[in-house]
This record gives structure tokens, C-alpha cells and sequence, in this order.
């Protein structure tokens, strides 16, 4: 019996369309596993169904009846349940706080009824007796917690909402192997119940472990579902490439590259190990795979702010063991990343403020002309097309696409010798990717040493002069070449690792 169908569900924010045709039809009493590259539109789907999302067009069927999920609550009362992928934890709050945060056992209808409260949540912690680990207890705050432990908070948190519907982001991505493995007995279990399971994983080893049935997702649409009997990893791997399955990628292979800049040598930190790999002078090595596999840590560890454990990193044939970006920055490494507000732009202060704390810091300057800064910062902000008014100006009046040219902009004034791209593009329009990956182009064609990160496949095949791929915090291929295919690209993403 269907409980669940969506069909021809869209959603767009301004230009950019997340969701163009998501159909899904999840049946009681089965896992039904939801796949997808990055940015496909799993998620967008997902917290459609949630109600914390509303679809501009298409139709909702929920046990045959037409639905309207108009918000969270809404969707809780229809018994819809889900877990995010970002998770949504009280950090100050107890385990057994958070289990029921949703829905608070109350007496006399307003005072917490905290006995209930405790017995509600020990239901769930007991699940998870025996693989939760070290210093975990319902009196456990969160912010004392491991990274698994909490990603097991917000899984009871979803169990305990005791919905017929439950869906779930990606719940393994921080756990071990027995946290995973008693998660899917408990999953077996609820489908013994006959409830329905949206299981979202891009892990291929737990989607046969676990699923039922399996739809991809492809650039915004539905393409196929088929029974997990049926098919096989290769199978969904050539769903979700579609026809552009051998499309190589657009960007020359690597010529001319010149001396080695940087080199890294079996570098290891939290959420990547025995990573290695080099640069040569005008080449755009990129790092490919799934969102989370320790890209972004290895950028940012190169960068000095986030030490590495173990590893030599070496710029220019010295060794480079930046403690802080300051080093990194003085040593001419460069690092941009598509998370403005924390990594990039200073709020509330004058574009002329944003594009100038690199040249001061590798200057050591404290004393600066205006007329001489505005001569220095102008090339820089011509050369992104950058759109605004007067250097002067709030870098709050810029549009987000412009805010990231200026974060770039700012490392132009002085000229690095590599700069490190974390999913630069992140949340920025097509004209402003163009502008950036133009500008990157000509800037290794200028002799830097480019490492890009890019949540996005094709900006990495149209950009890249070889790909590491990155699974389970490891580079598990590298693609050069002829090999630097969207296919390729997928199958060592989404490999066992």
C-alpha cells in the first residue's frame, strides 16, 4: 500500500532551481533508499515532505489522500518524522532534553514533566546500550559529546517522534561501524511495524545493506526507481550520470605545468588520513567525491587553521608547518572559502576594510594613504567584474556573488604562490562562477598553484587539470586525463570505502 506520493514537485529559489521534478512513492513497511550527486535535490525533496520547505507546484498523496504539509508542525501531526543532515541540537541541553525537545511531556499544561521526560528518552538511549560509547548518559550535555554521539542524539530525537513516515538525511555519516549496524537492526524492526523508511545515504554498501527499493535523483528531477534485487551498483552509478555518462571533462589536460610549489606527504587530522599529493606551477589539481570526506579539512589544514596530527606539507621545496594563517598567509598561501559569513567577509564594515587585512598582514604595515590603497585595490576588483558603487561603501550593499569577488579580490593585491579554493562558488550566481573560474584559469596560467574544492562536479571537470577523488577521508583515485569523466568521478565517490 502507498503511504506516501509525490508527483511532479518543484522548487526554485530566484534563478536557481533546486527541485524541477521529484516523484516518489514510498510504500509501508519498506526502506525506501533516495540517491543522488551533490546539489541534486534529495534534500530539497526531503524536507518538502517535512514541511519545512513548501514546493511551488506538484501534488502530495498522503495513504491516497491529497495533502497540503504547510509546516513542521503540520507534518508532525500527519506523522512525519526526519532527521536532518544538519543537525539540530540544543548544545547546552541534556541527552534525554533533546531526545524530547520536540515534544516536552508537560504537567498541568505548561511545567516540564521531567519524570515522564526521563522515561520517554530511556527508551530510546536503551536502542543504542552498548555502541553509544564513552561518557554517554541521559544527563550528558551536548556540548560534551563526540561527533557520532551526537549524531545518535538526533537519530532518537527522530525515532521518538514514533512517526509513520521517517526520514532520514544521511544518519550514518559520522558513525561506526556497530553504531551503524544496530541503527539498521532498529531500521528492520520499524519496517517489521510497517512503517515507511526514506533512507538517504551515499554510502553504496549501506543502500544494498538496508534498502528496498532505490529512486535517483538527477540535476533537480526523478529519473528511475528500482527494486534493490534488481539492480546494482554500476546500474545507479549510470542513473545518476545520465547520458553525459562519458562526458570528459572540458578543461586541457595538464601542460606546461612547471616546478613543484606544494607538496604533502601523508598528511593525517580529523576526518582525512595518509593524504599526499602535489602541485606543480600553473596547475589546477582539484578534490573531488562526495560532500564531508575531508576535502575542505586538508585545505584548511594546509592553511594552518586547522593543524594536522601527522604529515609534512612543504611550499616551494621548505617545509611549511603553519601553526596559524597568519603563517600560511606570510609564507604566500592564499584560502578562500564559499562560507562568507565565517570564513571570508568582515560584517558591517567598508568594502575598502574587506579587501585590505591581507596586504597589511604580509606587509606588516600599520599606517596606510587612502589614495594609496584605493590605487592597490582597484585592478584587483576590475579584474572580477566586481559590481558596486564606491570602494567606500558598506560591504553589507553588496549582493552575496559580489561579496565572495571581494573576499577574492583581497588576495589579488599581493599575488600568493597557491591559492587554496574551498567550494569557492558555494550559494553564487552563474555569471559570478564564470567571472571566478575565468580568473582562476589565467591566474594559473600565471604560474600560481591552484587546489580546488568544488561541491559541484562539473566545475571540477571543467576547471581541473587532474581530480583526486576523496572517499572516507582518503584519496582513493585520481582521475587524469582522458579518466577525468562524470562517470569515473561518481564510481570512485561512491564506492565502498
Amino acid at each position: 500500500m502507498s503511504r506516501l506520493k509525490l508527483s511532479g514537485v518543484s522548487k526554485a529559489y530566484g534563478a536557481t532551481v533546486a527541485l524541477s521534478r521529484g516523484d516518489l512513492e514510498i510504500e509501508a513497511g519498506e526502506v525506501h533508499v533516495l540517491i543522488g550527486s551533490n546539489g541534486s535535490g534529495k534534500s530539497t525533496l526531503s524536507k518538502i515532505v517535512a514541511g519545512s520547505v513548501r514546493p511551488d507546484a506538484g501534488r502530495m498523496l498522503l495513504d491516497e489522500k491529497p495533502v497540503d504539509i504547510s509546516g513542521p508542525q503540520a507534518a508532525r501531526a500527519l506523522g512525519i518524522g526526519i532527521f536532518y543532515q544538519e543537525l539540530s541540537l540544543a548544545a547546552h541541553r541534556t541527552v534525554e532534553e533533546n531526545i524530547c525537545l520536540p515534544d516536552l511531556p508537560r504537567k498541568a499544561g505548561f511545567f516540564v514533566d521531567r519524570a515522564a521526560l526521563s522515561r520517554k528518552a530511556a527508551r530510546y538511549i536503551a536502542m543504542f546500550e552498548g555502541v553509544a560509547g564513552e561518557g554517554f548518559t541521559a544527563e550528558s550535555t551536548m556540548e560534551g559529546l563526540r561527533a557520532d554521539q551526537r549524531q545518535l542524539v538526533e537519530i532518537m530525537k527522530a525515532l521518538a517522534s514514533e512517526a509513520r513516515i521517517l526520514i532520514f538525511d544521511e544518519p550514518t555519516s559520522a558513525l561506526d561501524r556497530s553504531q551503524v549496524d544496530r541503527f539498521f537492526e532498529i531500521l528492520r524492526r520499524l519496517k517489521g511495524e510497517g512503517r515507511a523508511v526514506v533512507f538517504i545515504s551515499h554510502r553504496m554498501d549501506e543502500i544494498f545493506a538496508i534498502g528496498d527499493r532505490v529512486t535517483v535523483i538527477r540535476d533537480g528531477r526523478t529519473v528511475g526507481t528500482s527494486r534493490i534485487p534488481d539492480t546494482t551498483p554500476a546500474a545507479i552509478i549510470r542513473l545518476m550520470v545520465g547520458e553525459q555518462e562519458e562526458l570528459v571533462a572540458t578543461a586541457p589536460a595538464a601542460v606546461g605545468i612547471g616546478e613543484t610549489l606544494l607538496s604533502v606527504r601523508d598528511l593525517a587530522g580529523p576526518g582525512f588520513s595518509h593524504v599526499g599529493f602535489e602541485v606543480g606551477r600553473g596547475e589546477i589539481l582539484g578534490l573531488g567525491g562526495l560532500h564531508g570526506q575531508g576535502q575542505s579539512s586538508v585545505l584548511r589544514a594546509i592553511f594552518g587553521a586547522l593543524p594536522p596530527a601527522s604529515g609534512e606539507i612543504a611550499l616551494k621545496g621548505e617545509r611549511l608547518a603553519a601553526k596559524t594563517p597568519r603563517d600560511a598567509i606570510r609564507r604566500g598561501v592564499a584560502y578562500v572559502s564559499g562560507d562568507r559569513s565565517r570564513d571570508g567577509v568582515i560584517q558591517g564594515r567598508s568594502i575598502i576594510e574587506n579587501l585590505m587585512p591581507i596586504h597589511y598582514l604580509r606587509g606588516r604595515q600599520f599606517i596606510a594613504r587612502p589614495a594609496d590603497l584605493y590605487a592597490r585595490a582597484k585592478p584587483a576588483v576590475e579584474a572580477l567584474h566586481t559590481k558596486l558603487a564606491h570602494l567606500g561603501d558598506s560591504i553589507n550593499a553588496l549582493s552575496g556573488g559580489n561579496q565572495q569577488k571581494i573576499v577574492i579580490a583581497r588576495w589579488l593585491i599581493d599575488r600568493p604562490d597557491v591559492l587554496l579554493l574551498d567550494d569557492p562558488t558555494k550559494g553564487i550566481d552563474l555569471s559570478t562562477k564564470a567571472d571566478l573560474y575565468a580568473l582562476v584559469r589565467s591566474l594559473a596560467a600565471n604560474g600560481l598553484g591552484i587546489l580546488l574544492y568544488s561541491s559541484e562536479d562539473a566545475e571540477l571537470l571543467a576547471n581541473a587539470d587532474r581530480i583526486l577523488v576523496f572517499n572516507g577521508g582518503r584519496v582513493t583515485r585520481e582521475l587524469a586525463g582522458a579518466e577525468r569523466t562524470r562517470y569515473n568521478l561518481y564510481q570512485a565517490a561512491y564506492e565502498a570505502a
